[in-house]
């Protein structure tokens, strides 16, 4: 019996010396892959996010189209629109966060957004001001 537990534990002892030396040859491979390995940055290249913020605001004033009533009756206001951008720059839960105070203006806050895509992708919810702003004629 003894001499089983002997020859046993001899080959346990083969086992683990083997499995060790395994693992130091897969440390020193991967020590060896690693050196060879280009590494890139993990920040995209292209405008940075406040140019891009920038940017998304530019065109959904761009895409604003004033409410011929309001226009008329000469009502301004700032609605603040709240919404986050999937990749493919469609704007997704489009809603008003803080009202204009006009239903109308605050429509066509909403339309805006949604007549402005593509826009620039940014991760997250945003909350972007829509101006209604009469300019003066002289």
């Amino acid at each position: 019996m003894r001499r089983t537990l002997t020859i046993a534990l001899g080959i346990a002892a083969a086992a683990f010396a083997a499995a060790g030396a395994r693992a130091a040859g897969a440390e020193e491979l991967a020590a060896a892959d690693t050196a060879r390995v280009r590494f890139v940055d993990a920040v995209p290249q292209g405008p940075s996010v406040a140019a891009r913020l920038g940017e998304i605001r530019r065109r959904i004033q761009a895409a604003l189209v004033y409410p011929p009533l309001a226009r008329m009756q000469r009502i301004e206001g700032e609605a603040l629109l709240r919404f986050a951008i999937e990749h493919d720059g469609t704007a997704r839960n489009v809603i008003v966060h803080r009202s204009s105070g006009k239903p109308s203006l605050d429509r066509a806050a909403t339309l805006a957004v949604e007549a402005a895509v593509p826009l620039p992708w940014v991760y997250g919810r945003l909350e972007v001001p829509v101006r209604f702003e009469l300019s003066e004629r002289r």
